[in-house]
């Protein structure tokens, strides 16, 4: 398949072991029924092998709708030995949005799995993010000091403006350690953000955060890159914090990175040292496909 055939929203690339591994939302379920996730394999970004299903719902799984946003991640996590000490172990960590007919309640889980083709499993206990909230888009960051975090969206049917959270994670990713905290509102970008309006939420302005990506640069300045909407609808925006960490004070950018009908995006470095950024264009249902586009590295 060629990149423009491949319908997905949120696209997440993998570089690992010189191929590059697509991950994302599937277009045709994504806003009712599901039951998998599936990724597509290249070494070119324009020729792609799939799509290979990396996940599929088993009968004991209690989810059933909205899988949005797959993540998969190479992460090193504590192993106890035999003998008491501790060491490593590498394996493919898949952060994903889940929502069940019965609840109505989006939220972040985390699966695992020895190999980027899967077959994924669940590895975490249940929701990471609160079971009370909606929430979405959870990624991976680990801070300086070696501490596992998940960024991620406090959704806006819950609070109008929607957040930017991030809650610590224990070593093994298993589960929350501690409560959640909010980075930012929607409503902090004042210089470009809109409000939306909904049919279930007459009169309301609604702000939108989506789809956050913590990308650091060669001096130590922490982003986020993270979508909402603009004069011309769906965007890519840029915040940065004071701090180099999630506990900083945050900024936004005036300057957005992709600026019309396109985002959810994430940010990776190719083969040839290229920084590329890719997302989902256009923002429009069924017609979905990523494009990656070639950037400078981000500054404050």
């Amino acid at each position: 398949m060629k990149t423009a055939e491949i319908m997905l929203r949120d696209p997440f690339v993998l570089p690992d072991n010189g191929k590059y591994y697509l991950y994302g939302t599937r277009s045709l379920t994504c806003w009712g029924k599901a039951d998998g996730f599936d990724v597509y394999v290249s070494e070119d970004l324009e020729n792609w092998e799939g799509p290979h299903e990396v996940f599929h719902k088993t009968g004991d799984f209690p989810f059933d709708k909205n899988y949005w946003a797959p993540e998969v991640h190479r992460i090193e996590t504590p192993k106890e030995m035999m003998n008491g000490r501790t060491c490593s172990e590498s394996a493919y960590y898949m952060f994903a949005t889940f929502n069940t007919t019965a609840e109505d309640m989006k939220g972040t889980l985390i699966l695992k799995a020895d190999n980027p083709l899967g077959p994924f499993a669940p590895h975490s206990e249940g929701k990471i993010t609160p079971k009370e909230w909606n929430c979405l888009d959870g990624t991976f960051y680990l801070s300086p000091n070696g501490t596992p975090y998940m960024i991620f969206s406090h959704e806006w049917v819950d609070i109008y403006d929607g957040e930017i959270c991030a809650v610590r994670l224990t070593p093994d990713l298993k589960k929350p350690d501690g409560a959640p905290f909010t980075l930012f509102k929607a409503s902090s970008a004042k210089s470009w953000v809109r409000p939306i309006s909904h049919r279930k939420y007459p009169g309301k302005d609604i702000f939108v955060t989506d789809g956050p990506f913590a990308y650091r640069n060669e001096e130590g300045t922490l982003f986020i890159i993270w979508s909402s909407f603009g004069e011309n609808g769906y965007v890519e925006a840029v915040a940065y914090s004071d701090n180099g960490d999630v506990t900083g004070h945050w900024t936004q950018s005036e300057k957005l990175l992709y600026s019309e009908n396109g985002g959810h995006g994430m940010l990776f470095t190719t083969k040839e040292g290229q920084l590329m950024l890719t997302l989902h264009y256009p923002n429009d249902n069924y017609h979905e496909h990523p494009v990656f586009i070639p950037v400078e590295p981000l500054k404050a």
